[in-house]
């Protein structure tokens, strides 16, 4: 009985935690495109690879050393929050007149307290389940697919939910619910089970902050890797930025304005979602059938047909089935590259710097990958006029797919299966 309370309570903190970052991720480009930043798009979801390369790290000592894991998670939560909450009531005081860099300032700051959490909040349920005996490979899993739930949930409150006539998606008031939710992680995460803290265990600065990871790169095989890793990462913030200001865009032709696609272009996307929680259950099997490069090739050509499909759309029947389709490959083009590159990394490094190895994918994943990736990506739109010119959109598309085409053929090229390799020695 008590094993069944904690998952529930577990479950609950993993839907409030991908909850808050639903609310807003993917429909912050449309409200940006709305309120006349669209060529500020890219910065503000480059500032979350930005972040990303030193806070989690930050964090994560601060959770081991100092703070104890779940009132760090707390701590983060409740920070975020208030300046998320702050952007919103900047939003709500400048009406139109509203500005980019006291937005930019307020919402970094949030989303630089925000994005150590994702970690951390694992910390905070592998102790939780370990302290009561249960094991964390198989039991989080299934707790974990509720974040996703709750990233799901979340989008499509935003899409539906209407504050005084207008959808939330349009407005900044999904600003206010991301912020309202972390501030209720920010009390929850108090009740979770303590965690332990090393305060007294001197540690290297290279070992702080898994320094010694990075001669993974004197090897060949792992240099190519963690290259590719950076170079599709930069894949990963694309739709999230540009999305849902593209569906929106639509909106300016008459005849289109009214279709299920523009209209709840959130919950269009949250197909995407829904697809990377059933992808999951496929993995184990493929990576038996088909081993860890192919099923990585998988993905990288899964992103080729995720933004061609949106290239060549369009929100009118049968149009619209090319953006369903779209949404469907983005579960294997998250989770085949995310989950088979970390078991990758798992397989093939010696436990004393597994946990810092896996740190190095994630910076050169949602660090540097999704940092360059979205200013690049920005780069591209600005490039072809997007915003001046509605219908450059899908050159826009057709460039991203050809680049991940290229990153795919490379990949396929210059990297040897780990099977083979061993085989042939």
């Amino acid at each position: 009985m008590k094993n069944k309370q904690l998952t529930v309570r577990l479950i609950l903190m993993n839907f409030l935690q991908y909850a808050a970052w639903g609310a807003y991720l993917t429909s912050l480009g449309r409200y940006l495109g709305n309120a006349g930043l669209g060529p500020q798009i890219k910065w503000f979801f480059a500032m979350q690879g930005i972040v990303s390369i030193f806070m989690p790290t930050l964090m994560g000592i601060v959770a081991d050393r100092y703070i104890q894991a779940q009132k760090t998670l707390s701590l983060c939560h409740g920070l975020a929050g208030i300046f998320m909450i702050g952007a919103g009531l900047y939003c709500m005081q400048a009406g139109d007149a509203i500005q980019f860099a006291p937005l930019f300032v307020l919402y970094s700051i949030s989303v630089a307290f925000y994005m150590p959490t994702i970690a951390i909040s694992n910390s905070v349920a592998y102790n939780a389940l370990g302290k009561a005996g249960m094991d964390p490979v198989k039991d989080f899993p299934p707790i974990r697919v509720f974040g996703t739930v709750g990233f799901i949930c979340s989008m499509l409150l935003t899409n539906f939910l209407k504050i005084g006539g207008v959808a939330m998606q349009d407005t900044y008031t999904q600003l206010f619910s991301s912020g309202i939710i972390s501030l209720i992680l920010c009390g929850y995460a108090l009740t979770m089970p303590a965690c332990p803290t090393n305060r007294g265990e001197s540690k290297s600065l290279a070992d702080a902050f898994g320094l010694k990871a990075f001669a993974l790169f004197k090897n060949g095989q792992f240099a190519i890797f963690f290259i590719f890793s950076m170079l599709l990462g930069a894949s990963l913030q694309i739709t999230n930025g540009y999305a849902n200001t593209f569906l929106g865009s639509f909106g300016a032709d008459p005849a289109l304005a009214d279709t299920f696609a523009v209209k709840n272009s959130n919950a269009l996307i949250a197909i995407s979602q829904l697809s990377e929680t059933l992808c999951i259950l496929l993995i184990p099997v493929c990576m038996k059938k088909f081993g860890i490069k192919k099923v990585m090739l998988i993905a990288m050509f899964a992103w080729v047909f995720r933004f061609g499909f949106f290239g060549a759309g369009n929100p009118a029947m049968p149009g619209v089935i090319l953006f369903i389709l779209s949404c469907i490959v983005y579960g294997v083009a998250f989770d085949f590259f995310n989950i088979s590159g970390s078991l990758y990394v798992n397989e093939n490094t010696s436990e004393d710097i597994r946990s810092s190895a896996q740190g190095v994918f994630m910076l050169m994943t949602n660090g540097l990958g999704a940092t360059i990736g979205t200013l690049a990506a920005g780069a591209v739109v600005d490039a072809v006029g997007v915003f001046e010119n509605p219908a450059s959109w899908s050159t826009a598309w057709y460039i991203f797919a050809g680049y991940a085409c290229v990153v795919g053929v490379l990949f396929a090229i210059l990297f040897k299966d780990p099977q083979k390799k061993v085989q042939q020695q």
